[in-house]
């Protein structure tokens, strides 16, 4: 059986849409000093790093990554950050994600964050499906896309031209 791959985004689209995101990102943040970006780890954290690169040409604010590494599969198990709970502690926080498909990872995500007082917390995703199990929202989005249950969203962030597509 082939598998088609129709792209919803191409490189391009997906710069400014990134673009988009890190504007969106310092205006609800102008009064902070510094924001915590949360990547989920691999294409999350990938995205992060990018917004971080536009932040830090359009704004004062300085952006601080911090990868989170949720199994997708078990997102209930251990959720690890490369920041300490200390160094989060009553900042901005944006949770990022590449795909917001079921909510399981994002939510499961933001429920880790939730274990300290925080200024500010919100969620960014590049693609924000509409097939949520979970009430979680991205305040950030790229694109929304209605899909059916068996289409599959992937993001290629790593090639030197980037892309989303469904299959």
């Amino acid at each position: 059986m082939n598998i088609t791959k129709n792209i919803i985004l191409d490189h391009q689209e997906i710069q400014h849409k990134i673009k988009r995101i890190a504007y969106q990102i310092y205006e609800c943040n102008i009064d902070e000093n510094e924001i915590i970006l949360a990547g989920i780890e691999d294409n999350g954290f990938i995205l992060a790093k990018k917004l971080k690169k536009v932040l830090e040409n359009i704004s004062d604010v300085k952006p601080i990554l911090c990868k989170v590494t949720i199994d997708k599969k078990n997102p209930l198990g251990d959720i690890k950050t490369s920041l300490t709970k200390n160094e989060y502690s009553n900042t901005s926080i944006v949770l990022i994600d590449d795909v917001l498909n079921s909510g399981s990872t994002l939510i499961y995500g933001v429920k880790h964050f939730l274990d300290v007082p925080l200024k500010q917390f919100k969620t960014a995703v590049l693609v924000n499906r509409n097939h949520k199990k979970y009430p979680v929202k991205a305040d950030f989005k790229g694109i929304s896309l209605s899909t059916s249950l068996h289409e599959h969203v992937e993001i290629d962030l790593t090639s030197k031209t980037h892309q989303a597509y469904l299959k």
